[in-house]
């Protein structure tokens, strides 16, 4: 069985679509406003993480391949952290490699 999908409609990026979604425009600035918030928290979140996944690689000299190795990842993937490419990466992913790599992870929430 195979579903096809059309779009019948695309929000600029400028836009908001919780607009677009039916939402009055008060609210949906104050949806669009607490979304951006959490992405952006979430993407400093992974910033942090592979700013310290990038620093453990090049602390021991590790070739990508000899990261990727311990890692568990490709060595394409580990160029995508020591270019520190985080939207590639989701923070379970982050998490778990600087696991492999020895680190301890400790999460705090406030």
């Amino acid at each position: 069985m195979s579903f096809e999908t059309k779009s019948m409609h695309i929000t600029s990026i400028h836009d908001n679509v919780f607009v677009d979604l039916g939402f009055e425009p008060e609210e949906a600035a104050v949806l669009k406003a607490r979304s951006q918030r959490v992405i952006a928290v979430k993407l400093a979140i992974k910033d942090s993480l592979i700013t310290e996944l990038a620093a453990w690689i090049e602390a021991n000299n590790f070739k990508q391949t000899e990261a990727a190795e311990i890692l568990g990842v490709t060595r394409q993937r580990v160029a995508d952290v020591v270019n520190k490419k985080a939207t590639k990466f989701t923070i379970d992913a982050l998490v778990g490699m600087l696991a492999r790599a020895g680190n301890h992870i400790k999460l705090s929430v406030h």
